[in-house]
């Protein structure tokens, strides 16, 4: 797993105590950020980006500017690159993986959605991995005793419904952005009072979680929507996932979008778009 920090101070190792911000890179876990450099929420010890090498440039483009804007050091963890491990599964190289595709029974026409695991692979592993480092923990060792990580997670009050206790015993999700009662747009204001241009949204350009705002977001570079179209073909090929940590076959047609249509043949101008399933960026968790 890669990792990297964007300052030359970094966490020394082995603390017993830390507070980690969960930087996903939207507007939210942006606006955590920069009110923590403000001093208007307490300091961290470092933020964690978990890059799947799936984000819009733009989320690129805004985290290099934002990492400049902060007084704390902030580490890019990656697992693997996520768009070409899908690409792979299609062809047949690489089978331990499975994103929420839509299926469609070619015969039957019974839709349905597969697990998603690329939120636990490729961001929340990652995510714990690194802290595990910080905390000075060798792969297997059992945590100190007294040890303690506050995770900082950039959820709003207006989704209420992601607030998760974290799995692991010794890392305690803090929200506060719920415990203020901001939401997400109390947090663009706050970023243009404060004089901030507002963050891009955070999310693969590939999610099948994907509002119909989101995908006409993504069209509007051609670039990025010919790789999007090109993928939602290719998974069109895939004969087998790993699904539930088993190796399953795959007998449906899988799709990007909920329609079951081709990405490029999809009419986004329909009354009935595609709810915002997601309805936030991935911040780390994906929105879990």
């Amino acid at each position: 797993m890669a990792t990297e920090s964007t300052l030359s101070t970094e966490v020394p190792l082995g603390k017993k105590s830390l507070r980690i911000l969960s930087l996903g890179a939207g507007v939210q876990s942006s606006t955590l950020a920069l009110k923590i450099k403000h001093g208007e929420i307490p300091m961290v010890d470092a933020a964690i980006f978990a890059d799947t090498k799936g984000e819009p440039q733009a989320v690129y483009t805004w985290l290099k500017w934002l990492t400049k804007q902060l007084n704390f050091p902030v580490y890019t963890v990656t697992y693997r690159d996520l768009r070409q491990d899908i690409l792979d599964a299609s062809v047949g190289k690489f089978k331990a993986f499975t994103a929420p595709f839509y299926t469609k029974n070619p015969e039957t026409g019974k839709k349905g959605l597969l697990r998603r695991q690329c939120t636990a692979d490729y961001k929340i592993k990652p995510v714990v991995k690194k802290v595990r480092e910080m905390l000075g923990l060798e792969w297997g060792e059992k945590r100190k005793k007294g040890t303690s990580v506050e995770m900082i997670m950039g959820i709003s009050i207006d989704e209420v419904f992601r607030m998760k206790t974290n799995r692991i015993k010794y890392i305690t999700n803090v929200y506060p952005l719920v415990d203020s009662k901001l939401s997400r747009q109390d947090c663009k204001q706050w970023m243009k009072d404060q004089g901030y241009p507002v963050p891009p949204r955070s999310a693969c350009t590939f999610c099948p979680y994907h509002s119909t705002e989101e995908w006409l977001n993504v069209k509007k570079n051609p670039e990025e929507w010919a790789q999007v179209v090109a993928m939602d073909k290719a998974i069109r090929n895939t004969e087998r996932f790993k699904v539930g940590g088993k190796s399953a076959a795959v007998k449906d047609d899988l799709y990007l979008h909920r329609s079951c249509v081709p990405l490029d043949e999809v009419d986004f101008g329909k009354e009935d778009p595609q709810m915002d399933l997601f309805n936030s960026e991935c911040e780390g968790m994906c929105g879990n």
